[in-house]
């Protein structure tokens, strides 16, 4: 089988996106550090809000970081594979109702 054009080595490399550009990404990473303290939400409901959009945005780093981190705060099986169903609902009705453009369009055109 072929190299995977994702290595999860890469994601302990996270941390070094700094190299490039060292003020920016700084910023991000305190910005990053201050979304995922505990507030309104707790870090728990953070990290299964994170692990649905990882697979909304189809990140397979973020997918193994917040499965992991999902675990590690205490959500079990059922209410990770909730939150990845709420994200396909969410994506899959994003794309229906731009069908709404279509029929306009076609409604448009057919006058």
């Amino acid at each position: 089988m072929g190299k995977s054009y994702y290595d999860p080595a890469d994601l302990k490399k996270f941390g070094k996106i700094t190299e490039f550009q060292e003020v920016l990404g700084k910023k991000f990473f305190d910005y990053y550090g201050e979304v995922f303290k505990e507030g309104a939400l707790t870090q728990r409901e953070k990290s299964l809000i994170a692990l649905a959009v990882s697979h909304a945005v189809q990140c397979p780093y973020c997918i193994d970081a917040y499965s992991v981190d999902c675990l590690e705060k205490g959500a079990d099986e059922e209410q990770m594979m909730e939150a990845v169903h709420v994200a396909a609902a969410i994506k899959g009705g994003a794309a229906l109702v731009h069908g709404v453009q279509m029929m306009n369009k076609v409604k448009e055109l057919s006058m």
